[in-house]
């Protein structure tokens, strides 16, 4: 079985896969599967899962989308982050962490950014002229 080399690139890590026999991942058209020595392609992942399949064991990866780019029997993947697993289950735990853990950090730059706007229109309400007083 002729096999392809896999690149996972996110913002803070690069990870370079060897021997890997079928990656299957989505696009906005839908589902699709990658063996070696397929031709040229280009496509934007959609936010989710992919796999691809090592031997006999497949590895899981969970992204928020990201660029798949197929060349000369090397498959890159490239993405903001990911997080990768042998285990389906435990890839959910994680990400389910991970959420509640950015969620939480939203909230709190939701909150700093409500502090900061009621600031700027208290500042702004000082700065409007009172009436019947000259500029």
């Amino acid at each position: 079985m002729t096999l392809f080399v896999l690149h996972l690139e996110s913002a803070t890590r690069y990870e370079r896969i060897e021997r890997v026999a079928s990656f299957v991942g989505e696009d906005a058209s839908g589902s699709f599967g990658i063996l070696a020595r397929h031709q040229r392609m280009m496509t934007a992942l959609a936010f989710g899962l992919a796999r691809y399949r090592v031997g006999e064991a497949w590895s899981y990866l969970a992204m928020p989308g990201g660029l798949l780019y197929f060349l000369d029997n090397e498959l890159f993947v490239v993405t903001r982050r990911y997080v990768r697993d042998t285990d389906p289950a435990r890839l959910v735990q994680v990400l389910g962490r991970e959420f509640a853990a950015e969620e939480e950090a939203l909230r709190g730059m939701k909150t700093t950014l409500s502090h900061l706007e009621d600031e700027i229109l208290r500042r702004l309400w000082r700065l409007q002229p009172v009436a019947g007083r000259s500029p």
